[in-house]
């Protein structure tokens, strides 16, 4: 009986990339449980922190995300259906929506460190410990999700260059698929992050 070891190599990268990204989910899973922790606590300071963030640059960047995983959903189509030069767009459009995300992300941490809040600052140690618990999982979170943007805009490039040199396509496509689904991990995780930061009642 033949084993056909090019489909079971791609199911156990597939399931590799599954576990790891059970991991990542558990991570954040963690924060999340101890922002829920703390604000059970700290619920008047957590509101009142929430409100002092920019609404729409947070919306803005959902919406960025969101575009992003309509154009790696369908970089993978395009590979499928042997449309390089689209994939390869598709591609490029989401690695520049990640690279506006950390811009904008960037302006408003800058206009926060501005002001003096950040940690350790002596504005949040006068706000009191609430706000600076607040604050400091909102660097944490945001931070960490920032690095797996970074992370995910590699992972992207790596696939545009695979598709341009003709090592990913229609027969050969689990490293864009790797990189969507961890692309897609990092756009879940923000449509929890944006409601508890800055949607919070």
């Amino acid at each position: 009986m033949m084993v056909d070891t090019a489909s079971s190599d791609k199911v156990g990268v597939k399931l590799g990339m599954w576990l790891f990204l059970y991991t990542e989910i558990m991570l954040f899973g963690g924060l999340f449980v101890l922002y829920a922790a703390y604000y059970t606590r700290y619920t008047a300071d957590f509101i009142q922190g929430g409100k002092s963030l920019d609404l729409f640059m947070g919306a803005f960047n959902t919406i960025i995300l969101l575009a992003s995983s309509f154009t790696v959903a369908g970089s993978i189509t395009a590979v499928r259906r042997q449309k390089k030069k689209m994939a390869l767009g598709m591609v490029f459009t989401s690695i520049v929506f990640g690279l506006l995300f950390l811009v904008n992300k960037y302006f408003e941490w800058g206009h926060k460190f501005e002001i003096g809040i950040y940690p350790g600052s002596q504005t949040l140690k006068q706000a009191g410990h609430g706000k600076s618990i607040f604050y400091g999982l909102y660097y944490v979170i945001t931070g960490l999700h920032g690095l797996h943007i970074v992370i995910g805009m590699t992972l992207l490039s790596i696939s545009f260059y695979f598709i341009a040199s003709n090592r990913v396509h229609a027969e050969r496509y689990v490293v864009l698929e790797n990189s969507g689904l961890y692309w897609h991990l990092v756009d879940l995780i923000w449509i929890f992050i944006f409601p508890l930061f800055y949607l919070i009642l």
